[in-house]
């Protein structure tokens, strides 16, 4: 008799992908511009803009690859990458501009497609555009769930039918509170702006703004209407499958940008991002491809290192923070003047109002609010990313655990700079992933290798089987009593079977 016996052995691995961080350590400009949502116009709201000093109202690819600098810190990236900026309202009505700590910082990821992971990645197309985020949202709508509570693991997210790009997108944002006391919150892990009371109770070196692009492209479009429609999200937004019709796998862009809401502590307000949100619901971020395609390819092919480090590919050329905050773009005529910075008066810049939900916001401005909504607050939990990797966002502004010197925490609004506001990073030592074990000649075989991707983990599960024939003994037992003899058959059943499964 033929008895197949399985043996199913789950190894986890901890996932590896190639990526590099983009310091863009000053601001090309600060002002009501949006080439996206209103080229040629002055928009709604103040922007943050980081990248290629040839951004304007009507900004091309040609006009950002020809500019004479750049405020990040490759000269190849004449790349644009902007986001809200944020404000605080005084008591007396009265808005001040909160400073920035060490400009934005941009991850490129390279993680590949799930669903097809021998496509590679490509290199963004000249003239490429996108929108992460939607500037009129107000309220957090995942199915069945509260904003307050923590995500359920990434794992499960499909089977709660939560992988929708609606879905996907709310969960693209981050509000990480910093105290550099502590071990950090994990990236992506509050998606909305606590209120002022927990941020200065809790966030003793300001707040790290975090959203992640989508990295699924139709690989037809370089934009698209509503600016979004060309790329998708792969099904664990940072990684992932991709969906169907969107089969080309880009850089995965992730922008931080740490705001020093610790300078208003014990002064009356609430902060307030520069589209009128509270809640930070409608946060959003735009990029304009400013690379040359084939250089970035390259880079894209050959920047593998895991420090993450831009230091380390050697095809790009750097410059000084310094030299990157000197780079400014010109501002058309069409501001004039307008104050966006320090106390800007008794309202946001262009007169945008505060927008309360749970409906969506306008884009023309509205009259002064006549509700209020409750600002949700989560209590502080700790990342559960590995703290021996340094490729998990927000590790450049955060020491290791083994590091005994404490970042220093970010001045008040003073236009400090990151090397005044943090602490310089010392490089650890990147900690190699597992290896898978050595075959064992424990007499199965395996007959299949399978992977599944859960958060930034990858188990490799190893189905193994053995087949083994089993013999059947038959013995016979003879009675000599006056009863008929009786006849009993002994079948004596081998049957192993072993099985390890994980959830």
């Amino acid at each position: 008799m033929k008895q197949v016996n399985f043996a199913l052995i789950i190894i986890a691995i901890q996932a590896v992908a190639a990526f590099w961080r983009m310091p863009c350590r000053g601001a090309v400009g600060l002002a009501r511009l949006d080439p996206l949502v209103n080229p040629g116009e002055v928009s709604q709201h103040v922007h943050s803009i980081h990248g290629s000093s040839g951004f304007g109202d009507n900004a091309t690819y040609e006009d950002l690859v020809s500019a004479e600098c750049t405020s990040c810190g490759v000269i190849q990236d004449k790349s644009v990458y902007w986001a809200p900026t944020l404000y605080f309202r005084h008591a007396d009505g009265t808005y001040e501009l909160v400073e920035q700590v060490g400009g934005m910082l941009n991850y490129y990821f390279l993680y590949n497609d799930d669903a097809n992971p021998s496509s590679g990645i490509k290199a963004f197309p000249a003239g490429f555009r996108m929108i992460a985020g939607d500037s009129l949202r107000r309220n957090y709508s995942v199915a069945g769930l509260d904003v307050k509570q923590a995500d359920p693991e990434k794992s499960i997210w499909a089977m709660l039918g939560q992988t929708g790009q609606d879905d996907l997108q709310q969960r693209a944002l981050g509000f990480n509170c910093l105290n550099y006391q502590r071990d950090p919150e994990g990236s992506l892990y509050r998606h909305y702006l606590p209120d002022k009371s927990y941020l200065d109770a809790n966030c003793a070196d300001g707040v790290r703004f975090e959203i992640m692009f989508p990295s699924c492209w139709d690989g037809k479009n370089i934009d698209s209407h509503n600016h979004k429609d060309h790329v998708a999200y792969p099904d664990l937004v940072m990684n992932g499958r991709c969906p169907k019709g969107f089969n080309v796998k880009l850089p995965g862009l992730f922008y931080e940008t740490i705001w020093a809401t610790n300078a208003f502590v014990g002064k009356d307000g609430e902060f307030v991002i520069s589209n009128g949100d509270l809640n930070g619901f409608g946060y959003h971020a735009d990029f304009m491809m400013g690379w040359d395609v084939g250089f970035l390819q390259t880079a894209v092919n050959d920047c593998t290192n895991p420090s993450g480090r831009v230091e380390d590919c050697p095809h790009f050329t750097l410059q000084s923070e310094d030299e990157q905050r000197q780079c400014k773009m010109k501002l058309p005529s069409m501001l004039g003047n307008e104050k966006v910075a320090g106390v800007v008066g008794n309202s946001l810049p262009g007169n945008v109002q505060i927008q309360y939900g749970p409906g969506p916001a306008t884009v023309v401005n509205p009259g002064p609010p006549t509700a209020t909504v409750a600002v949700p607050t989560v209590s502080y939990s700790a990342g559960t990313q590995p703290t021996d990797t340094v490729y998990v966002p927000g590790q450049i502004f955060k020491e290791l655990s083994s590091s005994t010197v404490a970042p220093a925490a970010p001045s008040s609004s003073s236009g400090s700079s990151s090397s005044e506001g943090v602490a310089a990073l010392a490089q650890p030592e990147i900690t190699p992933a597992p290896e898978p074990p050595a075959p064992v000649d424990d007499g199965y075989e395996i007959i299949r290798t399978d992977y599944v991707t859960e958060g930034n983990l990858v188990n490799m599960i190893i189905v193994k089987e053995k087949i083994e024939y089993v013999t059947i003994m038959t013995t016979t037992y003879t009675s000599t009593t006056t009863v008929p003899a009786l006849n009993a058959r002994h079948a004596g059943h081998m049957h192993r079977h072993a099985r390890r499964h994980r959830r």
